[in-house]
């Protein structure tokens, strides 16, 4: 079964306004469904859009393509705040809407010449992501 989702939640995902999902639809990008007064999207047809989105965003250009890593996962951002004691820091990193939080030693914040304002990409490599459902707000075929 395919998720429908409301217009609303599906441009907030996107990052976008309610009007600008809605101007894409009528421009043939994404396909809005009535079910009387409710507008909703196939969710994977959001899904596809959104990737596009990823691929188009001028994000993609601050993420580094000159580092050789095994990290797939790499999401660039602004440090916000740094917190160092005698041995570790913390240092938080503003992601659009996202907050990452990473614990370092203080040596490699330091080294790295981490503070707030600074651009940065955190490197995300885990043997475990946890996916949650949430059923909030979501319409169902």
């Amino acid at each position: 079964m395919v998720d429908r989702i409301r217009v609303a939640d599906a441009a907030a995902l996107l990052g976008v306004s309610d009007d600008t999902l809605r101007r894409w639809a009528e421009a043939g990008r994404i396909t809005v469904h009535r079910d009387g007064a409710r507008a909703t999207v196939d969710g994977v047809e959001l899904a596809t859009l959104a990737a596009d989105i990823a691929a188009e965003s001028p994000l993609a250009r601050l993420v580094p393509s000159n580092t050789a890593s095994s990290a797939r996962n790499r999401i660039p951002g602004i440090v916000t705040r740094v917190v160092r004691d005698g041995v570790m820091a913390q240092v938080d990193l503003q992601a659009g809407p996202f907050r990452l939080v990473s614990l370092m030693s203080r040596e490699a914040a330091d080294a790295l010449g981490l503070e707030p304002g600074v651009l940065a990409t955190a490197a995300v490599k885990a043997t475990t992501v946890v996916i949650e459902r949430s059923d909030v707000r979501k319409e169902h075929r």
